[in-house]
């Protein structure tokens, strides 16, 4: 066999998103593009802002920036972002405390090589991005799911539960994928106390994780620093959702200047980001971002297709409640069954994505990332699967 048992495992149980994303594909071959709604796949459609090309353009064009850089990336960069973080996070960020990376997902993929021992679990509270379980086993460690609470809320009690002596860190991410919910500062500080409570019982410190690509697309609701509230946390993010730059792979990995061992993590994460085959970011990508912090695109264009097809899937009979942020509805698939909704959908050529894809059966996930013409037209067949499920 020449692939190995391990990835064809990993094959079998791959992303539903990924799948709905083929199947959208074919449909659209066979019906035409304009008669298939796909909201499987949380791909930002908005042009980036007009200032991301101006920008592009002009550092393209210099002619003195293409050689090797430092493994963190380029001082420029992370000191444009890290003075942004002060602002942003309330925590007295530097330079050294940044380093650029690969997209969101080589961010989480260092911060874990970093910190993780052979046989480590990391805990994260279900709807979740089912690639962190990909992610921890590229780095010997294992995905430990846990429930959450009403509303996706943390459940301190579920993590207290799961917490044991192989628990190394835990994931959140917020706004959520695919829930929509901006975990609150209440809940936070309890599952901070909770940490620094088992620290304190065991010796052993567990870092957060936050993983945080959505934090500008927001609705009313803030996002709490996690930074300000647990030091001991390591930021991931990108800029793929809020300029719209998902396939040019830049982000950054932020760590808490007050974290536990800070200056070991500093240089693990510094020797990651080498090893693990990335070897830096995009140097073009560095310098742009450099100069757009605090950019983002019009938020109010997803607010807008937020409502229109919250209020089509409530008139049509699903129970879903309003996201706090991101681009994704999380409806509650009648009688339960998600393959069963999602199959119905399909019939209307309605691309969703099963819950069980998340770790949570019984919902299904939409993305609005989509024309308000797309969204208008497809409420007809919400209705008609509605008909059939209900």
């Amino acid at each position: 066999m020449a692939v190995s048992r391990k990835i064809k495992d990993m094959q079998s149980s791959s992303s539903f998103i990924r799948k709905m994303f083929e199947t959208g594909a074919r449909l659209k071959a066979e019906f035409g593009e304009e008669n298939v709604f796909d909201f499987s796949l949380g791909n930002p459609d908005l042009l980036p802002p007009e200032e991301v090309s101006r920008v592009l353009l002009e550092e393209a064009a210099r002619k003195d920036w293409h050689g090797y850089m430092p493994n963190a990336g380029y001082p420029g960069a992370r000191a444009s972002v890290s003075g942004y973080l002060r602002e942003e996070q309330g925590v007295d960020f530097q330079m050294e405390h940044v380093l650029m990376t690969s997209g969101a997902g080589g961010a989480l993929n260092i911060a874990l090589k970093t910190l993780l021992n052979p046989e480590d679990t990391v805990l994260v509270a279900r709807p979740c991005f089912m690639e962190y379980k990909f992610y921890c086993d590229n780095h010997g460690g294992e995905l430990v799911i846990v429930d959450s609470g009403e509303d996706f809320d943390l459940s301190i009690e579920a993590f207290e539960k799961a917490i044991d002596g192989r628990t190394a860190a835990i994931i959140i991410n917020s706004p959520n994928n695919p829930s929509g919910k901006i975990y609150p500062e209440s809940t936070l500080r309890a599952l901070a106390e909770l940490l620094d409570r088992k620290h304190r019982e065991t010796g052993r410190r567990i870092y957060l994780i936050t993983d945080e690509p959505y934090r500008k697309i927001t609705y009313d609701v803030p996002v709490p620093s996690v930074m300000k509230i647990y030091p001991h946390t390591l930021l991931c993010t990108s800029y793929s959702k809020d300029l719209s730059l998902p396939g040019e792979r830049i982000g950054y990995l932020a760590i808490g200047p007050d974290c536990e061992d800070v200056k070991d993590v500093i240089n693990g994460a510094t020797l990651c980001n080498r090893i693990l085959g990335y070897v830096n970011a995009n140097a073009l990508m560095q310098r742009t971002i450099a100069r757009l912090q605090g950019l983002s695109v019009d938020i109010g264009v997803y607010r807008k297709r937020r409502d229109l097809l919250y209020r089509g899937l409530r008139e049509a009979g699903f129970e879903v409640s309003l996201p706090e942020g991101a681009f994704y509805l999380f409806p509650k698939a009648p009688g339960g069954d998600d393959m069963k909704t999602v199959d119905a959908l399909q019939e209307e050529n309605i691309l969703a994505v099963p819950g069980r894809g998340f770790a949570m059966p019984g919902y299904f996930r939409l993305t609005y990332c989509v024309g308000e013409d797309t969204i208008t037209r497809s409420l007809p067949g919400f209705k008609r699967a509605a008909a059939k499920l209900f």
